[in-house]
């Protein structure tokens, strides 16, 4: 933001400073700068007084991007056995008139499972609409929905379990490179989930199960989500009374980057949590990137470990030649730290307090800078990866009225190393909910005479409330990740990839209807 200000408005980077310490759910629209922006920033100017702008929620629906329309073809072939042989993906999404957001439905297509022959494509089409943009999970989250379908439904022409055609054709390394993972736990997730599902219960005949007038179905697909992450930079300074204050111009968009930050670098520096500061939200911190992609947590947590082990060796410098100090002469690779202290490993007698190296060399503070960059295949020898998941969806639907219920939805999911399990948890939950609307509500309705919106409040643009939600049921698996040194992945997205395929795939199983558009509407399920 502060450098698109810059430059529109011809002044140095250094005369822009903006501060967004709290956002909202922001989940895409926060990607890019959009054009109210610039007028607010022209209206203070001119006025010469602070200036404030709020959009109305139909304002909203036009200034601030929306998912883009798709349509995708696919094309599977397999052998009797379930191995896949072939898979080839075109991919249509639209795009403003002049706007270069660009969304590769069809990529996931050519990333997800063991297939020796895959072409994809992908295409834009120019209408006379508002600019589309990201919303959670862009590209993965319509393509997915194509390409777990047509899994489901080569299962079934197969009479094979979905679940079984899916282990069947795991990818074991990554399908691009040919390079090992850094890590993969997604086998763990279709073995988990499944049972914690009770997958085994599910009879494979199309409307068979049945709970008084209501049919049941039981639906599945899987995610491979791709790893994102671009450089980053943090600084952390420790005080003459033991308490730290780290910081980078991030921002948190409800996801918990203020709690998870502050908990690793407690972790990192060996201190309470209580005696951490982690601020975020100011341009004039050091540079951060967007909160999206799922990839903030691994480039802000690199960068904050680094800053933080990198502040431990400003300790030790300081102490090198100290006669005084227990540490004198130690190395990085010689010491530990908790309770405040750094210490040699093993040895927790031998060392001493942070705030005692700062005493007796006179110093109100120490700080160092730590910067990130994203892990480079070539060098690690292993194809860096995102999250994985398996997504188990038991639906009910009356077949007179129409009527569709998510009954229950587990999610098993390899994320890595998970900081906090509350607000990864969370991050599942919320995406599910998104999954569901994806599948069940959300349609926008666009007049054809005048290209307006027609449904842009949200009495009409339909999305769920809690009677539409069950119980949602997360569950993590896996190791940390071998490519970075926090070992985490991000599960911002990977929890709304593959729920409307599930449900899809579950109406499939209860109805016998393959249902290739969403939402998913009633008149599609009266029998």
């Amino acid at each position: 933001m502060r450098t698109s200000l810059a430059r529109i408005f011809k002044i140095p980077e250094s005369g822009v400073r903006v501060l967004a310490p709290y956002v909202g759910g922001g989940f895409g629209a926060g990607l890019r700068m959009w054009p109210h922006v610039i007028l607010t920033v022209l209206a203070a100017r001119e006025a010469g007084r602070p200036v404030k702008l709020v959009l109305t929620r139909p304002e909203m629906f036009t200034s601030v991007g929306h998912r883009p329309y798709s349509v995708m073809h696919i094309t599977i072939g397999a052998t009797r056995d379930g191995d896949l042989v072939a898979i080839d993906a075109d991919g249509v999404s639209s795009v403003a008139m002049e706007d270069d957001d660009y969304e590769p439905v069809s990529l996931c297509a050519a990333v997800s499972y063991a297939c020796p022959n895959v072409r994809t494509r992908d295409r834009q089409v120019r209408l006379n609409i508002p600019c589309p943009g990201s919303m959670r999970a862009p590209a993965e989250g319509q393509g997915n929905f194509a390409l777990e379908s047509a899994l489901d439904e080569l299962a079934y022409d197969l009479g094979m379990d979905p679940l079984e055609l899916r282990l069947r054709n795991l990818a074991e390394v990554d399908p691009l490179s040919g390079l090992p993972w850094s890590s993969n736990a997604l086998r763990e997730c279709y073995q988990v989930g499944a049972e914690r599902f009770g997958w085994s219960r599910r009879n494979p005949e199309i409307g068979s199960m049945r709970e008084g007038r209501w049919l049941v179905g039981y639906g599945l697909a899987a995610v491979s989500y791709p790893a994102y992450q671009v450089p980053c930079q943090a600084r952390a300074s420790l005080h003459r009374d033991g308490s730290a204050f780290v910081r980078s111009a991030a921002t948190d968009i409800g996801t918990g980057t203020y709690t998870v930050m502050t908990q690793l670098a407690a972790e990192s520096l060996g201190l309470d949590v209580a005696r951490v500061r982690f601020d975020l939200g100011d341009s004039d911190m050091p540079y951060a990137p967007q909160a999206g992609g799922s990839g903030l947590t691994g480039a802000l947590g690199n960068a904050v470990h680094l800053a933080c082990r990198r502040l431990i060796g400003e300790f030790l410098d300081l102490v090198r030649d100290d006669a005084d100090s227990p540490l004198r002469g130690a190395g990085l690779g010689d010491v530990t730290v908790s309770e405040g202290r750094v210490h040699l490993a093993g040895a927790p007698e031998q060392g001493e307090a942070y705030t005692d190296i700062l005493a007796r060399h006179g110093l109100e503070e120490l700080s160092a800078d730590g910067r990130s960059t994203p892990p480079q295949p070539e060098e690690l020898g292993m194809a860096v990866a995102g999250a994985f998941g398996a997504k188990f969806v038991e639906v009910r639907i009356d077949p007179d009225l129409g009527l569709l219920r998510v009954a229950r939805v587990v999610s098993a999911i390899d994320g890595g190393r998970i900081l906090n399990g509350k607000t990864a948890t969370s991050q599942i939950i919320g995406g599910t909910v998104g999954g569901i609307s994806q599948a069940m509500f959300e349609d926008t309705a666009t007049d054809p005479e005048t290209g307006r919106i027609a449904n842009a409040t949200f009495g009409d643009y339909l999305i769920p409330v809690n009677a539409d939600v069950p119980d949602l049921d997360v569950i993590f698996v896996g190791e940390p990740d071998r490519a970075t040194p926090i070992g985490t992945k991000g599960v911002g997205e990977v929890g709304l990839v593959g729920v409307a395929a599930a449900i899809a795939n579950a109406v499939h199983h209860a109805t016998g209807r393959r249902l290739r558009s969403l939402p998913i509407t009633i008149d599609q399920l009266m029998l």
